[in-house]
């Protein structure tokens, strides 16, 4: 697959290709476990097979000359909306994971609502088939918490749980309490995670974008982030009583951080996520524009500054995409009739390192830990930077600066709150299971 990205041809292989591939990366700077140190690392038979200071002189490898860049672990995405089966116009598991892929991941969770809903295995199958089929990077499918995410009958979670990475209805709050109870406690017994999607619909009134000093300047319906905290709240009342092992999605507001900070004091065994539109967006600086709708909203900044103050003190523990791609048609209706989501694979390694990590407010070691380590930890997937770790890793030369094109992204969806932003941090080479899901032709091999 030949396309372009900023300007720069790149190819794209399949999985299926270059199964016994060896592969040498000559003096790049490896950044693990906290520690940056250059190195040459040899891949071969899908693993990392050496670490070392010296390079090693080969015949039979194709060596990638990437000096001055810097190479992470593959980053984990929990949340993404890959579209496939069922609305295969906005995205579909090829054309998601390859953008995953150009965004240096190497594993993603893709959400149920699709169609059909992966409520049975004989619902999830489809999904199966098609990430068996095309998908460039691991990918970890979500089983639905109830049928049909309509929140009324508990899905097939026993006959799901060999095949799914958790459990959630993402794109919907579970409304009954008595019903997420019963979710919670079949969960526990099958030693899955409860992945919540917290809204409570009696709180939004037809709300769309935050109820803050925008939406009443605006005329727009404010959504208040009661509507998410207050079911953050219920939840964690319900995970004391279970004991379930139970993760936020989408975290927005001040009040969700400190019930979470404080669940944790408790000893609850709860995780949250938040977003990277939320760690660099407040509500003043929306736009008229489809682009700025997502669900939950942007909020103010005391809530952008209490979710950072939260990744600082562990409170947060990782940062997902929420890549949610629509059709142009879609995103057309500006901040009150289009459908909420944005795409954010491709752009957030280099949305954060620019915003977070340059201005010093994040350590590049704590990026890291927030897009890959803790979300492999938590959800069981990934890989480690180590010899003898399957090969799943990502280079970037973090002095390169370019200007996000949505046009050029590999995504079906363009809709991106961050097009015309210019950010350091470009995606050279993915390699996943050892072989290339994403290489830009500029980077020398041989």
């Amino acid at each position: 697959y030949l396309v372009t990205y900023y300007k720069r041809q790149v190819l794209l292989f399949k999985t299926g290709g270059n199964k016994c591939m060896k592969i040498l990366l000559n003096q790049v700077t490896v950044f693990r476990k906290g520690t940056a140190e250059k190195l040459s690392v040899l891949v071969e038979d899908g693993r990392i097979v050496s670490l070392s200071k010296e390079a090693p002189t080969l015949s039979d490898a194709r060596v990638i000359e990437l000096k001055n860049c810097s190479l992470f672990p593959g980053f984990v995405d929990v949340h993404v909306h890959l579209r496939e089966p069922g609305f295969s116009y906005k995205e579909t598991i090829a054309t998601g994971t390859r953008a995953a892929a150009h965004g240096g991941f190497t594993a993603v969770c893709p959400m149920p609502n699709l169609k059909p809903v992966p409520d049975s295995l004989a619902h999830l199958r489809p999904q199966l088939e098609a990430i068996a089929r095309d998908s460039v990077i691991h990918t970890y499918p979500y089983g639905a918490i109830t049928v049909g995410e309509q929140g009324e009958t508990l899905a097939a979670l026993e006959e799901m749980a060999p095949h799914v990475v958790a459990f959630s209805d993402d794109g919907k709050g579970v409304q009954d309490p008595e019903k997420m109870k019963q979710a919670m406690r079949r969960a526990k017994a099958l030693g899955k995670l409860i992945v919540a999607h917290c809204e409570d619909e009696s709180l939004i009134q037809g709300g769309y974008i935050h109820d803050g000093a925008y939406a009443k300047a605006h005329g727009h319906r404010g959504n208040p982030s009661a509507s998410e905290w207050k079911q953050v709240e219920r939840d964690l009342a319900l995970v004391q009583e279970t004991g379930c092992a139970y993760h936020v999605c989408h975290v927005s507001t001040k009040e969700s951080v400190e019930l979470i900070r404080s669940a944790k004091r408790e000893g609850l065994d709860v995780t949250c996520e938040t977003a990277p539109h939320y760690l660099v967006f407040h509500d003043g600086m929306l736009q008229e524009d489809g682009r700025f709708k997502m669900n939950p909203p942007i909020r103010g900044e005391e809530d952008r500054q209490a979710l950072i103050a939260g990744i600082l003190d562990g409170t947060v523990d990782m940062i997902a995409t929420d890549h949610a791609p629509h059709s142009a048609e879609e995103k057309a209706g500006g901040l009150e009739k289009s459908l909420n989501g944005i795409v954010g694979l491709e752009t957030a390694f280099p949305v954060l390192y620019t915003e977070l990590v340059r201005p010093g407010v994040l350590t590049l070691a704590q990026l890291i830990d927030l897009m890959h380590t803790n979300p492999a930890k938590r959800f069981g997937i990934g890989a480690p930077l180590e010899e003898g770790a399957t090969a799943d890793f990502t280079v970037f030369d973090l002095d390169a600066e370019e200007t996000i094109q949505p046009e050029h992204f590999l995504s079906m969806g363009k809709s991106s709150p961050f097009a015309g932003r210019s950010v350091f941090g470009t995606c050279l080479l993915t390699i996943c299971g050892g072989k290339i899901a994403w290489q830009a032709e500029g980077g020398a091999s041989r």
